[in-house]
């Protein structure tokens, strides 16, 4: 194809971090950005052209979503696969990744059994529609995970259940449409991510996740693992990639077992919190090769300039308030690291406001065969010490009660 410049509109049907960093990473290249937002000043609002205000399943949204647009995607699993489908098909648009794409990943249960069926590998796992099909499912796996099959995310939805005197609470908080999987005991967390292209298929390095309370906190890539597992996370991942449809960044979380099988858990269809790396980590960064690939454009280089590790800064908060971040200057002293914000009005208890990175070349001693991978203990380290040092919490007035 040919490019010319200023290039085209991307319309995004979502306008949080995600939808702000693919503008960030889309400007600089002459691509103007409208996103679909139901929240006024929404993340994305100051780094865009413009902002639609409506909901994610507003029909009448997206229509004027993609009267702006020359090509439509997504940055959240909650739009619509159905209104996506039929506003691009009544503006001849196309959308990427594919609408039956995001239908097959909306639903955790659908999603799970659509990977079985095409002998991608799995955790085993169970529908659940009534508290005996939960005891049914800790009697076959023992512990599981219950999840609810729509709607969750960041430890949302999700819930450990260990015995069946859980299983009345557990379903009181995550209703009967939901999904049992056999609790799997991890050596670690990886996450791929790929990007699908109108020239091929392009993979970043194994990344590391480390999360607590469901939620990412840190990532670390390359992974610290070794070459063979990294090399079976990536050839899963190009079996996710085959069997999805539409082009885009596609986020793939796993399981690394103890004897170093890759289990899929769960699939995004656009860019990840684990990917966040790539921003400086890569030589080109998730947003960006997620723009070129849904406007046809050939894919950037996907290899890691050096071993980079990622903090999330999350809400250390009780409860709700104005989003206030003190102690910045500690981060923006540090030499090799960055810090991103992404532009939330409000803070609350564990809500991602922005991340911080620590990056930069490796050394040649940090690639000898038995030394830490790049150093990566000490970023890790390094990234926590920085995150900590910041807070959202309230500074007391001296002398006030």
């Amino acid at each position: 194809m040919t490019v010319t410049l200023p290039g085209p509109t991307i319309g995004i049907v979502g306008g949080g971090q995600l939808g702000r960093m693919i503008g960030e990473a889309v400007a600089r290249r002459g691509v103007e950005v409208v996103v679909l937002d139901p929240t006024p000043d929404c993340p994305a609002a100051p780094v865009v052209s413009e902002q639609i205000v409506g909901g994610f399943d507003d029909e009448t949204a997206i229509r004027e979503l993609a009267e702006r647009a020359d090509v439509l995607t997504y940055e959240i699993e909650l739009a619509d696969p159905d209104v996506l489908e039929s506003v691009a098909a009544e503006h001849d648009l196309p959308v990427h990744p594919d609408p039956d794409t995001l239908r097959t990943i909306q639903d955790k249960l659908v999603q799970k059994s659509a990977l079985a069926d095409a002998g991608i590998p799995v955790p085993p796992f169970e529908a659940v529609s009534s508290a005996a099909d939960l005891e049914a499912a800790l009697d076959r796996f023992g512990e599981v995970m219950l999840k609810a099959r729509e709607g969750g995310y960041d430890g949302r939805g999700n819930r450990p259940v260990t015995d069946a005197a859980e299983v009345e609470a557990a379903l009181e908080e995550l209703g009967t449409n939901a999904m049992a999987e056999a609790f799997v005991p991890f050596e670690r967390e990886l996450s791929v991510i790929g990007v699908v292209g109108a020239d091929g298929v392009r993979t970043y390095p194994v990344t590391e996740t480390i999360h607590r309370e469901e939620i990412l906190r840190e990532s670390v890539t390359p992974a610290r693992t070794d070459d063979a597992v990294a090399d079976r996370a990536e050839a899963v991942a190009r079996d996710v990639l085959e069997f999805l449809d539409g082009r885009g960044v596609y986020g793939i979380e796993l399981f690394e077992t103890p004897d170093g099988e890759v289990l899929v858990n769960e699939i995004a269809p656009r860019p990840h919190n684990s990917g966040h790396w790539t921003i400086e980590g890569a030589r080109t960064s998730q947003f960006e090769n997620h723009a070129r690939a849904v406007l046809g454009w050939p894919l950037g280089p996907t290899d890691c300039r050096g071993t980079t590790v990622t903090a999330n800064l999350l809400g250390d908060v009780s409860e709700t308030g104005p989003a206030r971040l003190r102690g910045v200057e500690t981060i923006l002293g540090s030499p090799d690291v960055s810090l991103h914000w992404y532009g939330k009005n409000d803070v609350r208890p564990l809500r991602k406001m922005g991340h911080l990175t620590v990056a930069g070349a490796d050394s040649s001693a940090d690639r000898e065969p038995d030394a830490d991978r790049g150093g990566a203990a000490d970023r890790l380290n390094r990234a926590r010490e920085l995150r900590d040092a910041v807070t959202f919490a309230p500074v007391d007035t001296p002398g006030t009660e």
